[in-house]
């Protein structure tokens, strides 16, 4: 079912509730020692939608959460640093409030005049918010005569500011960064441009069972890379040393590595070494990785298999590193990835970049500006490619199609 976006509301003098993602890095300024902005791509995704609302005399009230505070108020986690940022790439002065619901709040709106903005403390700061309380969600809604969602990095979470208050305003439509994201992943899960090729990696082959399933429907590669090649590898009879292994996962992970076994590849050799502390990649294994040893990133016999099939492409999805990219001895396969994405895009592929380790590497290696659409989410990106429910998504009014 399709819902409704920020264009099928007048917001002229209206409370406008705007979910964000502003879950971005801090750091400290030396000077000052106060927190500040370190990573605004966030940020800036979701200015369209901020500045749509003000040009057209609404009320902007931004809510999002950062970090995991646990429920209660943590000064390192407080939204003043950002609204201290955001303040200096809009041209209204932003407001803000250390309180997220309460009189306190309603007194903030009702004193604003019409194109104003503030932005709200941390909605983590109330155990309600993850719990989706009913209060919290309540406290949330008096708030707002609209809501806006354009948090998709946050619309696979069952939170009270996400799917608890869109059930409680009406309309509750998506932002623009919001209908971008669903326009475009679903454009490349459904009807992409052949052929496609998904590179998955990461650490769990759980979290990734159902989009390995949906996309080998119109794939023609999916490229395996990350720790949960050593759950398939295990699974289908081959030595893994100690490598990381998903146990209770194995017959899963057989089952689909025999339904997708015309689409699906497995790195042919890996980098290993005997701990990721060493900091020093003991060899290259191909095939079996030995006795005590981990495997922590792909080894180049498979690097240059990889940017073969990348070459070829005229969609790619990329979700998750190929090794431990933390650290720099196990990040050279990510970041050969990385450079095969955007040679591809380069030659006319459209890319689909998304995960926290993924955008990393490309920012790392300077290659983010040529990817066609890089996503603010990584869990969202994944169960919407899955066609999993997207309760953030699902609790916005439907459009009348």
């Amino acid at each position: 079912m399709k819902k409704l976006t920020l264009d099928a509301v007048n917001v002229q003098g209206k409370r406008v509730l705007i979910r964000v993602d502003f879950n971005v890095p801090l750091t400290h300024n030396d000077d000052t020692n106060r927190p500040t902005v370190a990573d605004d791509t966030r940020i800036r995704a979701a200015l369209p939608t901020i500045r749509h609302v003000l040009d057209k005399g609404g009320k902007a009230i931004l809510i999002s959460h950062l970090g995991r505070p646990g429920g209660s108020p943590d000064p390192d986690l407080s939204l003043a640093a950002v609204a201290d940022h955001l303040d200096t790439l809009i041209e209204e002065r932003v407001r803000f409030s250390s309180n997220t619901t309460g009189d306190a709040v309603q007194e903030a709106i009702d004193g604003m005049g019409n194109g104003c903005v503030i932005l709200l403390e941390n909605t983590r700061f109330d155990p309600g918010e993850k719990a989706n309380s009913d209060d919290f969600a309540d406290g949330l809604a008096a708030l707002a005569d609209i809501y806006v969602n354009d948090a998709f990095g946050a619309a696979h979470r069952a939170h009270a500011s996400t799917a608890g208050v869109a059930a409680r305003v009406q309309p509750a439509v998506m932002g623009r960064l919001m209908e971008k994201e669903v326009k475009i992943l679903t454009q490349v899960r459904d009807n992409p441009e052949s052929p496609m090729v998904a590179i998955l990696g990461g650490a769990k082959v759980s979290d990734k069972m159902g989009t390995v399933r949906r996309l080998a429907e119109n794939a023609s590669h999916i490229l395996v890379g990350g720790a949960m090649t050593y759950t398939f590898m295990k699974a289908m009879g081959h030595d893994v040393g100690g490598s990381l292994v998903e146990e209770d996962r194995l017959q899963q992970a057989k089952t689909l590595a025999d339904e997708a076994s015309s689409v699906l590849h497995l790195p042919q050799d890996h980098v290993y070494a005997a701990s990721i502390e060493d900091n020093t990649p003991a060899g290259v294994a191909e095939g079996d990785i030995p006795e005590g040893q981990l495997g922590l990133d792909i080894g180049p016999a498979t690097v240059k298999a990889y940017a073969d099939y990348i070459a070829e492409a005229e969609t790619i999805i990329w979700n998750g590193p190929m090794g431990v990219f933390e650290t720099e001895a196990f990040a050279q396969g990510t970041l050969a990835i990385a450079e095969a994405v955007a040679e591809a895009t380069d030659n006319g592929a459209f890319s689909v970049v998304g995960g926290g380790d993924s955008v990393s590497a490309l920012n790392v290696s300077g290659k983010a500006d040529r990817i066609s659409h890089v996503s603010t989410g990584g869990g969202a990106m994944l169960q919407l490619l899955e066609g999993a429910s997207l309760p953030g998504i699902d609790a916005l009014t439907d459009a009348d199609v």
